[in-house]
C-alpha cells in the first residue's frame, strides 16, 4: 500500500505547485503584447494581378466536380505597371449547381511581408469568377497580425484588380 500513498502524495504536489503557478498565468495572459499592440491605421492598397500560371486538377474527366482543385499565381503589378508582388494559392471546389463555388487560400507576396488571404469565390462555371471579396487572416513582416479584406475585381482585358483592404 505504501507506493499507492506516495503516488497519492506526488500527485497532490503537484496538483498544488500547479494550483499555485495557475495566477501568474492568467496575469500573463492578459498582459499579453497584442493586448498592448498599437492600434493600426486603416490603409489601402490598389494592385493590379495579371495570371501567371494555372493548373487545374480534376476529380473526374466528365466536367467540374465537387473537389476539383485550382492551384493558381499571379504577378501583381503597381499603378505605374511595376511588378511588385506576387500571389499563389489553391481553390477547391465545393459546389458545382447554381454557378458553383470554391473555398481558396491564397498568399500575397509584396515588399515588406506577406497576406494570408481565405474565402469563398462563387460563380466559377462556366468559367472564371466575377468580383469576389476574401478576408485577410494574418501575414508577416510589415503585416503581422493584418486583418482586413481583399476585394478582387473581374477579368478586364487579362487583369484583375485587387484592392487591399487593411485595418
Amino acid at each position: 500500500m505504501r507506493p499507492i500513498r506516495a503516488a497519492c502524495l506526488g500527485t497532490a504536489t503537484a496538483l498544488v505547485a500547479l494550483l499555485a503557478w495557475a495566477p501568474a498565468v492568467t496575469a500573463d495572459a492578459t498582459d499579453s503584447p497584442a493586448a498592448h499592440a498599437k492600434p493600426q491605421k486603416q490603409r489601402v492598397i490598389t494592385l493590379t494581378g495579371r495570371l501567371a500560371q494555372q493548373s487545374r486538377f480534376p476529380v473526374n474527366s466528365s466536367g467540374p466536380s465537387q473537389g476539383d482543385r485550382t492551384v493558381v499565381r499571379s504577378t501583381l503589378h503597381d499603378a505605374a505597371g511595376n511588378q511588385v508582388g506576387e500571389t499563389g494559392g489553391t481553390c477547391t471546389t465545393t459546389r458545382v449547381a447554381e454557378g458553383g463555388a470554391e473555398a481558396c487560400y491564397v498568399t500575397y507576396v509584396l515588399p515588406g511581408g506577406q497576406l494570408s488571404v481565405q474565402g469563398m469565390v462563387f460563380g466559377i462555371v462556366p468559367g472564371p469568377p466575377g468580383s469576389f471579396d476574401n478576408a485577410i487572416t494574418g501575414g508577416t513582416g510589415e503585416f503581422d497580425r493584418a486583418r482586413g479584406s481583399v476585394h478582387v475585381g473581374p477579368i478586364v482585358n487579362g487583369a484583375r484588380t485587387f484592392t487591399i483592404h487593411l485595418k
